[in-house]
């Protein structure tokens, strides 16, 4: 039977219904050469897992959540937040003799602030700000074997004035060799602590 073409006068040939089942036997003894697998090894239970892997663990969703920011994190943003930077000093600060990595890390803060002046403050620049609305966010790269022995009141003594809202120790500066161990500068071998410093100043 021919049927025609909606809208058309130009009929169109019937194509072949499709067989109910194809006998998969049948095609692999008419063509050896091009054997298809059975349906049953395609559609194994025990190849098909049914949950999605990678490397033999179960992938999982890595989008955030509000209750995924821990409390350490959530300061941080606020406290970024509530303060107006103004410019960002950066220093480094060694101890060459004595494995001190606090002294390092004060040098290191004693380098960035040094080196600047801010009449801002004192003069009024700034409507309604001066020296006692000053805040300051503190962030050193310490080695994390001496992370431990640092003392951050120490740190925190460095800076005259202005309010600390923020001290964060980060994985960072270098452990390396001075070249010499000097018993009398308190010397226990020859390591050289370097911390870096970033101090951010606003209000």
């Amino acid at each position: 039977m021919l049927v025609g073409c909606p809208g058309s006068g130009s009929p169109i040939l019937p194509l072949p219904s499709p067989p109910h089942s194809i006998n998969l036997l049948s095609i692999r003894n008419t063509n050896h050469h091009h054997r298809l697998p059975s349906s049953n090894g395609l559609f194994n239970r025990r190849t098909l897992p049914c949950s999605l892997t990678h490397f033999g663990r179960p992938f999982r969703s890595f989008a955030a959540s509000p209750t995924a920011m821990d409390g350490k994190e959530r300061g941080e943003k606020e406290a970024a937040a509530a303060m107006k930077l103004l410019f960002v000093e950066m220093g480094v600060g060694y101890d060459q003799h004595g494995q001190d990595v606090t002294a390092a890390a004060m040098r290191a803060c004693r380098d960035a602030i040094s080196s600047n002046s801010i009449p801002a403050f004192r003069r009024g620049s700034i409507p309604g700000v001066n020296s006692d609305q000053m805040k300051l966010q503190i962030k050193l790269g310490v080695p994390r074997s001496t992370q431990h022995l640092l003392d951050i009141e120490r740190v925190k003594s460095v800076f005259p004035y202005g309010q600390i809202i923020n001290f964060e120790v980060v994985d960072g500066g270098m452990i390396c060799s001075s070249g010499v161990c000097l018993e009398a500068m308190g010397d226990k071998n020859d390591d050289c602590y370097v911390v870096n410093a970033a101090v951010y100043v606003g209000y």
